[in-house]
């Protein structure tokens, strides 16, 4: 009982070491996102949408976990942009349904928003030693098997 307490105690101690880490890191790379022009939550629509085109907007405020007139807003003011365009969703049997699709214009952005985050994040990866690299290449799988059991528990 006293090797769980412990093993506890350890995984709730990282997790409080972490999380401020974590969040800081996610608030320096929304930034690079505000650098272009548009918003963190843009760059995660478009690649959203850009992983699975055609979903409606119901759909994709379900996956955000957002409201469908909170998205509607959001996918108003993408359209806008000319980021996202609305079409008919192709082999649909419902002709009626409409899907959102990135544009060539969106995609541009999403890329130069992907660019500046990862050359954000290198530079700062370059600093390290090899050590602390291989520690992060770990680390990053580790992170990965969190989120996927994250996204499958919804």
């Amino acid at each position: 009982m006293r090797n769980t307490t412990t093993t506890i105690t350890k995984t709730v101690k990282l997790a409080a070491e972490l999380r401020p880490s974590i969040l800081r890191l996610s608030r320096h790379l929304r930034r690079e996102a505000l650098r272009g022009g548009g918003s963190s939550l843009d760059a995660q629509l478009l690649g959203t949408l850009r992983e699975e085109p055609g979903l409606g907007v119901s759909e994709l405020a379900e996956m955000e976990q957002m409201s469908r007139p909170a998205m509607s807003a959001h996918v108003k003011r993408l359209m806008t942009l000319g980021y996202v365009q609305r079409e008919i969703a192709k082999g649909d049997v419902d002709r009626r349904r409409i899907g959102l699709t990135v544009t060539r214009t969106g995609t541009q952005y999403l890329r130069a928003v992907n660019e500046r985050r990862a050359d954000w994040l290198a530079d700062r990866l370059a600093e390290l030693g090899s050590e602390d690299r291989t520690a992060l290449d770990r680390a990053a799988k580790s992170l990965r098997l969190i989120l996927e059991s994250s996204v499958q528990a919804f």
